[in-house]
């Protein structure tokens, strides 16, 4: 199975690169189903992938100046502290076995891809309809946006800490229909957000546990290069075209992981 686990490894990193997020969505699904990681396990891997994944990514953005700074402070100083919080204090407080109804038990790892599955469909719907609410609007940003986007930071840290997502469905939204931010600028300014809360929740919770640092840097190594493919797509290849495609296949991975944990 790990031959297909390396092969997604590629799509995650193209993804990113093409779309500007929706690729980490599937790491944990692809460590705990194609590389047999458990669920917490992997989403302590996926931090490090995603989180390295979005520093080549952003790269490029960096250079043509599609990076918003002021921006990246008002959202990710909040979700930093949140990922930081959620990796140390909330995720170690959650039992090995959650509660049980006679045979079933609700373990710490089903916990978790059960709330990974729940983020999924939540994603694939963003990535599906059709989004007009993403259109840059003539506003003056105000004090009550801000505050906004630094709520919509912490509640993106926290699930980021929980299940090991990058969230750039949710951060994209954010940064264009709150802050007004071109579209190019949010995916660019995006990835660095991304970046930060990954890498930072990686750093800050990885003494916790044992990592296969092999194994993880091989798989980082074929997002990195799978990253770098899909920012040159991104020039000949219109992502947002392809973002419904991309939401349909999540929407049945998340369906598949719900009924797999649950009934199979």
């Amino acid at each position: 199975m790990e031959i297909f686990g390396y092969i997604a490894s590629v799509l995650i990193g193209i993804s990113l690169g093409l779309i500007g997020g929706g690729g980490s969505i599937l790491t944990v699904p692809v460590l705990v189903y194609l590389f047999g990681l458990d669920a917490f396990l992997a989403t302590e891997y996926s931090l490090f992938i995603v989180g390295i994944s979005s520093v080549v990514g952003s790269f490029s953005y960096f250079k043509k100046g599609l990076v918003n700074l002021k921006t990246t402070l008002v959202f990710g100083i909040p979700s930093i502290i949140s990922i930081f919080l959620t990796r140390n204090y909330l995720v170690p407080l959650i039992p090995n076995e959650v509660f049980s109804i006679n045979n079933f038990v609700l373990t710490k790892d089903i916990f978790l891809l059960l709330i990974f599955a729940g983020l999924m469909i939540l994603a694939s719907y963003k990535m599906i309809q059709k989004s007009p609410e993403l259109q840059l609007q003539a506003e003056t940003i105000d004090k009550n946006k801000n505050l906004l986007a630094a709520g919509e930071g912490s509640v993106v840290g926290i699930l980021t800490g929980l299940v090991g997502a990058g969230g750039g469905f949710m951060i994209i939204p954010a940064l264009v229909n709150l802050l007004k931010t071109p579209m190019k600028v949010a995916i660019g300014t995006s990835l660095v957000i991304i970046a930060l809360n990954s890498l930072i929740g990686f750093f800050s919770s990885v003494k916790n546990v044992e990592i296969d640092w092999k194994l993880l840097s091989t798989i980082s190594s074929i997002a990195i290069i799978g990253i770098i493919i899909g920012t040159q797509l991104s020039k000949k290849i219109d992502g947002k075209k392809l973002k419904p495609v991309f939401g349909w296949f999540i929407l049945v991975m998340g369906i598949y992981i719900i009924i797999k944990e649950l009934f199979i």
